[in-house]
This record gives structure tokens, C-alpha cells and sequence, in this order.
């Protein structure tokens, strides 16, 4: 069994960062995939980033260039950092992990999840 608990979100401004954070308890975490999601309201979830435990990664379309999923095996923590926040960017974030190395952004494939981190760009 694996918990995820999400923090870091908030309230800022267009054009700001914000790094959100993933506390994943479990022994076997390094062998996880990890991605993050996120919903806005009224909209369907949608895939964000994931990474494995080599680093490997991928990225949305919509934040690639802007966001960053890195992870810290010896702390057990996954972090997205967002730079350049948009309006559009504004949604509750959920972490997920799965027990492979494969990524996917389907996110039917993960068999963990976070209770999501609020995060609100304001234009």
C-alpha cells in the first residue's frame, strides 16, 4: 500500500512559480512511476507529467517547457515545478503512483492517488 499526500499549492499571480510536492510513504517507492494530474472545474482529469525512478520523464503538451517533475528517492518525495503560471493552469493537482517503471498517462494505469493540492493563477 502506498499514501501520497500533496502540498505546496496556493494562490498566485500569471507569470509566477510554484513547486508542488508528493510525500509518498512505502519502502518501494523508487520503483514506482509517479506523475502528476490535475482537474479544473467542470473539466475531465488530465495527464500533467511522470517520471520513474532512472528520471526518465514525459511531460503534456500543454506544460511542457513550463513545468518540471523531478523526484527524490532517499526522501520519497516527487516535486512539479511550474514556472510561468497561467490562468489556464488553475486546477487541483493530484499525485499517482503506479507499481512499474512504465509511464503512461492514462490515468487509469495508476494505482495510487493523492487527495490533491488547490492551485489558482490569477490574470
Amino acid at each position: 500500500q502506498v499514501q501520497l499526500v500533496e502540498s505546496g499549492g496556493g494562490l498566485v499571480q500569471t507569470g509566477d512559480s510554484l513547486r508542488l510536492s508528493c510525500a509518498a510513504s512505502g519502502r518501494t517507492f523508487s520503483s514506482y512511476a509517479m506523475a502528476w494530474f490535475r482537474q479544473a472545474p467542470g473539466k475531465e482529469r488530465e495527464f500533467v507529467a511522470a517520471i520513474n525512478w532512472s528520471g526518465a520523464n514525459t511531460y503534456s503538451g500543454s506544460v511542457k517547457g513550463r513545468f518540471t517533475i523531478s523526484r527524490d528517492n532517499a526522501k520519497n518525495t516527487v516535486y512539479l515545478q511550474m514556472n510561468s503560471l497561467k490562468p489556464e493552469d488553475t486546477a487541483v493537482y493530484y499525485c499517482a503512483a503506479r507499481s512499474t517503471a512504465i509511464l503512461t498517462e492514462w490515468s487509469n494505469g495508476y494505482d495510487y492517488w493523492g487527495q490533491g493540492t488547490q492551485v489558482t493563477v490569477s490574470s
